[in-house]
């Protein structure tokens, strides 16, 4: 989505709904034309990221930009579905949506309208290891005030309301039930549990009807409790903010959290597949839908950058990769094919997704692993590398070029303590990438011979 595009996302829409008040007055019209101009060079340039620590031991990352007058605050812990308690599929997602309907002071409508009213954007981050909120607003005291002290609240003092509870748990199920329908959904749910077992990663994240069924409101009082603590705490703040201004927003949130002086429970290594698994669910869709994939790496990881531009050149965007090239272009099997990495705390998943007719999806599936096989075995040409690196790059300038996005990264950064020049660096780190260090990190990470793979829609193979 472009710059202007994701203004008017985050305003023109928002004044549609009464999320944003008559602001945009013609001097922020002009600001918008500014900030136009000014980010892609802003982008370019060394971000000074400012990080510290709290009293009570939550980790701040601070950006201050005065291009528009808007500030972006994200809060988040370390209390995603991995952090399921067994036997309770579900827990840490609603445990996040709860949060929002109801707090000592407000309950769910009383929130939205005081956000509403001053044209504040709340939004919820969630995966495997991460859980927390998102709040846009206009920078200036008053306006940015009552918004953080509704963020505040939600964070610290939520109130977990039976009856709404009860109705969310309803139409859970029901969401659940229905999208267990649906191929797509049943496809990436089988291939997680199979990729990864009895491992945290492996549950459901939105739960199963029957664990959502179960949850009970001190179960959810129980997981803010141990998950939602200061000293786990990530806050960034980006935007029209002084440092002193950022201090006191950092130490406002987190305030009244709990404080744990041992640190959460460190989730378990994932384990390597010991062999090739493959898993086929009949389905009445016209389509099969395919998953082929193994663990692969995990923040931090030394061989990440040399495996991104591998994935980039087996199966990234364009039109020119591997998988592109041999499915769609030279058979015509399918119309769309990708690869990607997923890093997370533990080793996340590295998946190939395609969908096509169910008459060739044997076929479909033999070349993409064929295909995996041969940029595993040879490795990469100069010329691939080459556009794997522009494209990132290139790519990776524009998914850094706003305030909210610069936002992401850095709670990224602060999460899994990733160096606060990392934004700077990518490209460097990217660029620096060898051939000699994509093969050698292909050979070792990935083996076509234990991989999981997940086909929805034949009943079996010919």
């Amino acid at each position: 989505m472009s710059t202007p595009a994701k203004f008017e996302a985050c305003f023109s829409e928002a004044d549609a709904g009464r999320r944003c008040r008559a602001v945009l007055t013609a001097s922020l019209v002009w600001a918008f034309a500014a900030v136009l101009f000014l980010l892609p060079h802003q982008s370019r340039a060394a971000l000074e990221i400012d990080s510290w620590t709290t009293e009570n031991g939550a980790r701040v990352l601070f950006l201050e930009t005065r291009v528009l007058p808007i500030v972006d605050v994200s809060i988040e812990f370390p209390a995603g579905s991995g952090r399921d308690l067994p036997g309770k599929s579900g827990l840490a997602s609603m445990t996040l949506a709860m949060m929002k309907k109801g707090t000592r002071s407000l309950d769910e409508n009383q929130i939205s309208e005081q956000l509403a009213g001053i044209g504040a954007r709340l939004s919820s981050t969630f995966d495997l290891d991460r859980s927390g909120f998102s709040l846009r607003t206009l920078s200036d005291a008053d306006t940015r005030d009552i918004a953080l002290e509704v963020l505040r609240e939600i964070v610290v003092s939520p109130s977990f309301p039976e009856a709404v509870l009860e109705r969310d748990k309803a139409r859970n199920i029901a969401f659940i039930e229905e999208s267990k329908t649906r191929p797509n959904v049943i496809v990436d749910q089988a291939f997680q549990h199979q990729l990864y077992g009895d491992h945290p990663y492996g549950s459901a994240a939105s739960g199963e009807p029957e664990t959502i069924a179960a949850l009970e409101r001190q179960d959810l009082v129980a997981f803010h409790q141990r998950f939602f603590i200061s000293n786990e705490a990530v806050v960034v703040i980006v935007g029209d903010v002084s440092r002193d201004e950022a201090q006191r927003i950092a130490l406002r949130l987190t305030e009244g959290l709990p404080h744990s002086d041992q640190a959460l429970p460190a989730l378990p290594e994932v384990p390597e597949p010991a062999k090739s698994t493959e898993v086929i669910i009949p389905h009445a869709a016209s389509q099969a839908h395919i998953r082929l994939g193994m663990p692969g790496v995990r923040r931090g990881d030394p061989d990440y950058f040399s495996l991104w531009l591998a994935a980039q050149i087996l199966g990234g965007g364009g039109m020119t990769s591997m998988l592109n090239e041999e499915l769609r272009e030279a058979r015509g099997l399918t119309y769309s094919v990708y690869s990607y990495f997923s890093p997370y705390q533990r080793r996340g998943p590295f998946v190939i997704s395609l969908q096509t007719r169910k008459d060739q999806a044997w076929e479909a599936l033999d070349v993409a692993l064929a295909t995996l096989e041969k940029l595993v075995a040879e490795g990469p040409s100069e010329s691939q590398l080459r556009a794997a690196k522009q494209y990132v790059i290139g790519g990776f300038a524009l998914n850094v070029d706003s305030n909210a996005e610069l936002a992401n990264y850095l709670a990224m950064i602060g999460f899994y303590r990733l160096p606060l020049d990392y934004i700077d660096r990518f490209p460097e780190e990217i660029e620096k990438v060898t051939m000699e260090q994509v093969r050698d990190a292909l050979q070792r990470r990935l083996a076509p011979t234990r991989t999981v793979t997940v086909v929805v829609g034949p009943t079996a193979r010919p």
